[in-house]
C-alpha cells in the first residue's frame, strides 16, 4: 500500500498522555491532513487539557479503555495505522497494585493485536521502553539484550512487547516496536522526576529523592522521541525493534541540582527519602540501529531541560490544577472513572 496524507487513518492510543499527546500535536504539524482517533481512557495521568488547542477536523477524541475488546473492534475496523502508546506507566503505583499494568499493558495489547489480524491493518508500532532490559552494571542495551524486568511496571511492558513479538512470528503481522529512555518535556503529569522537582521547588517545597540519588538514567526531550517514533513509523522494518536514546546519561542526584540550578535554590531543598523497591540502578540504551535511518537528536539536555523549566513555569494554571485534585475531580464529574 502507498501512503499519502489523504488516505492516512491512524488510531492513536493513549493520546491524551504525556507522550502521546506531544505525539499528536507532532503529527499534525508535519502531516495536517492525516486523520487521527485518539483512544483514551482518561485514567488520573489522561489529560484533555494536553490536547485543547488542536481545533482541527482531522482529530478526533474517544474515550475508551484499549481492553475493552469490542470497541476497539469498533474503532480499529476503519484506520490503516496504529501506534500504542496506551499504558500504565508508573513504577511506584505498580509496586502497590499491578492488576491495572497488567490489564493495558498486556491485555489491551492483545486485544490490538486482534483488530490488526481481523483487519488487516497495515502498520502497528508498540511504544515501550528501556526498561525492558533492566538493570546494567555497565554498557549500553542492543535490540538483541535480553530482557530482565525488575518490577511490575517493566514487567508488564515486556509481557506486551512479547505478545507484539508472538503475533509478528505466528500471524506475521506487520508489528514494529520502540524502546526509548527516560522522556522529558511539556504535559509531562507531575509525578515523575523531572516536573514534579520543578513544580515543588516553584511551590517552595522539598524535593523527595530517592536513596542516596545516584540512580543513572539516561534522558531524551519528548520532541526528539516523537521524530523517532514518526520515522520508525514510516520507515522502519517491519518485525523489528528499534532504541532510542538521547545519550544523556545522568544520576538523579545531578538532575535535581540541575533544576536546583535552573531555578536559583540550593541543596537544601533536597530531602533524602528511603529508596524504593527493586529500584533498578542504571539503564542505558545502544540507539545505533534507529540512527541508520537517519535519526539523531537535536535537542542538547542543558537546552531541552532550560526548555522544559520555562514550560513549567508558564504554564502553572496546567500543573496547579493536577497538583491539587481539581483535574480529577472535573473528569469524574464529565466522564466517570472507570
Amino acid at each position: 500500500m502507498r501512503w499519502t496524507e489523504l488516505t492516512m487513518r491512524l488510531l492513536i492510543t493513549g493520546g491524551a498522555g504525556f507522550i502521546g499527546s506531544n505525539f499528536i500535536h507532532y503529527l499534525l504539524k508535519k502531516y495536517p491532513r492525516y486523520q487521527i482517533i485518539n483512544l483514551d481512557k482518561l485514567t488520573y495521568f489522561g489529560n484533555l487539557d494536553n490536547l485543547k488547542d488542536i481545533k482541527t477536523s482531522h482529530y478526533k477524541f474517544v474515550k475508551g479503555d484499549i481492553s475493552d475488546a469490542k470497541l476497539v473492534r469498533k474503532i480499529a475496523k476503519n484506520v490503516n495505522g496504529i501506534l500504542n502508546f496506551a499504558a500504565e506507566t508508573h513504577v511506584d503505583r505498580s509496586i502497590i497494585n499491578a492488576d491495572d499494568f497488567i490489564r493495558t499493558d498486556i491485555l489491551g495489547t492483545k486485544n490490538l493485536l486482534e483488530a490488526v489480524k481481523e483487519f488487516k491493518i497495515t502498520r502497528y508500532l508498540q511504544i515501550s521502553t528501556d526498561e525492558v532490559y533492566g538493570s546494567l552494571a555497565r554498557g549500553k542495551a542492543s535490540e538483541e539484550f535480553p530482557l530482565a524486568p525488575n518490577n511490575p511496571y517493566s514487567a508488564s511492558k515486556t509481557g506486551g512487547d512479547l505478545m507484539v513479538r508472538a503475533y509478528y512470528r505466528t500471524f506475521n503481522l506487520p508489528i514494529l516496536i520502540t524502546r526509548s529512555s527516560n522522556n522529558f518535556g511539556p504535559y509531562q503529569y507531575p509525578e515523575k522526576l523531572i516536573p514534579l522537582f520543578i513544580t515543588n521547588i516553584l511551590e517552595g517545597k522539598k524535593v523527595p529523592l530517592y536513596g542516596d540519588g545516584k540512580n543513572v538514567r539516561d534522558w531524551i526531550y519528548v520532541e526528539d522521541n516523537c521524530a523517532a517514533i514518526d520515522l520508525v513509523f514510516h520507515r522502519g522494518k517491519i518485525g523489528e525493534i528499534y532504541n532510542i536514546g538521547g545519550d544523556n546519561p545522568r544520576t538523579n542526584l545531578e538532575i535535581t541540582k540541575s533544576i536546583l540550578k535552573a531555578l536559583g535554590r540550593d541543596e537544601k531543598m533536597i530531602q533524602y527519602v528511603k529508596d524504593r523497591p527493586g529500584h533498578d540502578r542504571r539503564y542505558a540504551l545502544d540507539s545505533a540501529k534507529i540512527r541508520t535511518l537517519g535519526w539523531k537528536p537535536q535537542y542538547k539536555f542543558p537546552e531541552a531541560m532550560k526548555l522544559t523549566i520555562e514550560w513549567y513555569k508558564n504554564n502553572e494554571n496546567w500543573w496547579k490544577k493536577i497538583k491539587s485534585g481539581q483535574y480529577l475531580q472535573y473528569y469524574k464529574r464529565q466522564y466517570g472513572q472507570r
